[in-house]
């Protein structure tokens, strides 16, 4: 029987520590250790097999260089990351796999792909809309699963991401709910993806971990992880 394959958690957070007590009972993987963005990623990725981060944009930065000079896998789960940011992420992928997506969630890929699909079918006499509920301690609005879900309409529609209406409410501590509308003048048609706890982004990068350890260089989704196209 071949070894499990070791991964290495970037992010000493609850969604560091929901993977890591994960991995514990996998059956195909196992795991590599742990650091937080400022720690030795050299010693860390001499220890793994695929590499796995939630941590911030500075963190991410660093780890791309030190996942290309080891050559590892990763996955990043890291959300606001700026242009230039995502075209060192871009250039590193040419070197290594990486799955990089800034909603880990199955449900969410899911409906994403659902989603393209009702638009393109439906037409512009189809009102398109989101709406969107997180916790108070959010600070970004729309939430970046809101814009990930906003591109998507836009490019069936053909038209911007500033078209496509979106309203932000913060409240209590919702983990997260998205709603997409389809109205016309005689009927609507809904899409709903609640969250009940956040550990279901650990489930998608355990997933995207397994995945993307012996893929070719590359930059992939969530979306090549579910359908693998």
């Amino acid at each position: 029987m071949s070894s499990k394959a070791r991964v290495a958690i970037v992010g000493t957070g609850r969604m560091g520590q929901a993977i890591a007590a994960r991995l514990a009972e996998h059956p195909q993987l196992s795991f590599g250790g742990m650091a937080g963005r400022g720690d030795d990623f050299d010693a860390l990725l001499a220890n793994a097999d695929v590499l796995v981060d939630f941590s911030l944009p500075a963190g991410t930065e660093r780890l791309l260089d030190a996942a290309v000079l080891h050559s590892k896998p990763l996955v990043c789960g890291v959300s606001g990351l700026s242009e230039p940011q995502m075209a060192k992420l871009r250039l590193a992928a040419q070197s290594i796999p990486i799955v990089y997506d800034r909603n880990m969630s199955q449900g969410v890929t899911v409906l994403n792909a659902v989603i393209r699909d009702v638009a393109a079918a439906l037409g512009p006499e189809f009102a398109v809309r989101i709406e969107e509920t997180h916790h108070i301690h959010k600070k970004d609005a729309p939430s970046g699963t809101a814009l990930k879900l906003a591109e998507t309409l836009a490019k069936a529609r053909g038209i911007s991401v500033d078209e496509v209406p979106c309203e932000s409410e913060r409240r209590g501590e919702v983990p997260g709910d998205h709603t997409i509308s389809f109205s016309s003048e005689n009927e609507v048609l809904t899409f709903k993806h609640s969250v009940t706890t956040r550990d279901v982004f650990a489930e998608g990068a355990i997933r995207a971990a397994l995945w993307v350890k012996d893929r070719p260089a590359g930059q992939y989704s969530m979306q090549d992880v579910l359908f693998d196209v």
